[in-house]
């Protein structure tokens, strides 16, 4: 009889490794875990939407103040306008409410001048009574700051005096005023007119003989 073969130890199969249990995978680390940190993942979302929405109505708040606040200043600005506007026009139209009101009296005096001229013969007291108001009245626009240019004996101005002629003079120096025409006015140092003069070309000279 042959011998029986027996298994070479060498070439014996190994054996297999263990799986581990379900139930052990689950405690290394299965579903529950992978639960947890999904649910740790969310929180900060949730609290990250909600800081916005914060910051959003903030800011819509903010954003209607500042409107408010824009519109409210626009209608200062316009009633501020609308007030300029009708101070403007009323100091237009009453401006020379002072200038009228002075002359009134010099008005009346003219008309009590006129009536008296008309009973009078003596043409003295016709001049005297004319040239009381003819003062009053520039007594009257002095006090208001007008003043006149009568530059008789000075030396010719062109920025405040308007030569119309040129005459010469043995008394009055050159290029000096020798007559006015015309008196000339300023305004609180303004000029409004100026004096329509005669100027001194200096003393005739002689022709040669």
């Amino acid at each position: 009889m042959s011998e029986s073969k027996r298994p070479d130890p060498a070439i014996q199969a190994e054996p297999e490794p263990e799986r581990p249990s379900v139930s052990a995978a689950g405690a290394a680390g299965g579903k529950t875990p992978v639960k947890s940190t999904v649910a740790d993942e969310s929180a900060p979302a949730t609290q990250g939407n909600a800081s916005l929405e914060e910051q959003l109505a903030a800011a819509k708040k903010e954003a209607a103040g500042n409107y408010d606040h824009y519109v409210r200043a626009i209608a200062d600005l316009e009633n501020f306008r609308r007030r300029v506007a009708r101070e403007k026009e009323e100091l237009r139209l009453f401006a020379s409410s002072s200038l009228l009101q002075g002359l009134l009296p010099v008005l009346d005096n003219l008309q009590l001048g006129v009536a008296a001229a008309r009973q009078q013969n003596d043409p003295k007291t016709i001049v005297d009574g004319v040239a009381m108001v003819l003062e009053q009245l520039k007594g009257l626009l002095d006090r208001h700051g007008l003043k006149e240019v009568n530059p008789v004996g000075q030396k010719f101005d062109p920025h405040q005096h308007e030569a119309i002629a040129h005459h010469a003079s043995a008394d009055i120096q050159e290029e000096h005023v020798m007559q006015v025409v015309r008196t000339g006015y300023s305004l609180n140092g303004r000029l409004l007119r100026p004096a329509s003069v005669v100027v001194s070309s200096g003393p005739a000279q002689k022709e040669a003989s």
